[in-house]
């Protein structure tokens, strides 16, 4: 094992992304906000509020589903008001899902569960290193390994 910052960034992020993690999370976030929204159903909301309207295929990429778990998972959305489908405006055949200004509730209240459980965490913290810590980490999402470009070696 090094101490390199690579090796250590990539095992915090091993952590973070682990199936477990993301669902106790998501659990922790969803809890209360009705029946439809639950850790299973959470990562539909909130990548419709990161990227849009988008086709059940669409989504499915963006968030690591497939279409079928996609539309099934949409339609309790759906059925409680908190997402749509409308009309592909560039294929009649196609629908797009869309969050209801229900599902936008939804999702500021989530989102602000996750701001007020991370500043929680960072309280115990000197002010400038959480503020070093938001910079750094927003710099690293937008220009690190997670823009979609091939790694340079």
């Amino acid at each position: 094992m090094t101490n390199e910052p690579g090796h250590e960034i990539a095992d915090a992020l091993g952590v973070l992304l682990t199936r477990s993690t993301r669902e106790h999370l998501h659990a922790a976030l969803t809890e209360g906000l009705g029946e439809a929204v639950d850790a299973l159903t959470y990562p539909l909301l909130s990548g419709l509020d990161r990227a849009g309207a988008r086709s059940a295929a669409d989504l499915g990429r963006e968030i690591g589903l497939d279409r079928t778990t996609v539309t099934r998972r949409a339609d309790r959305l759906q059925r409680a008001g908190l997402l749509r489908r409308d009309p592909d405006p560039c294929d009649a055949r196609a629908t797009l899902l869309a969050l209801t200004d229900a599902g936008e509730a939804v999702v500021a209240t989530t989102r602000g569960r996750l701001a007020a459980h991370i500043d929680a965490s960072l309280a115990s913290w000197p002010a400038e290193d959480a503020r070093t810590f938001s910079r750094l980490l927003h710099r690293f999402v937008t220009d690190g390994p997670f823009t979609g470009e091939a790694p340079r070696h």
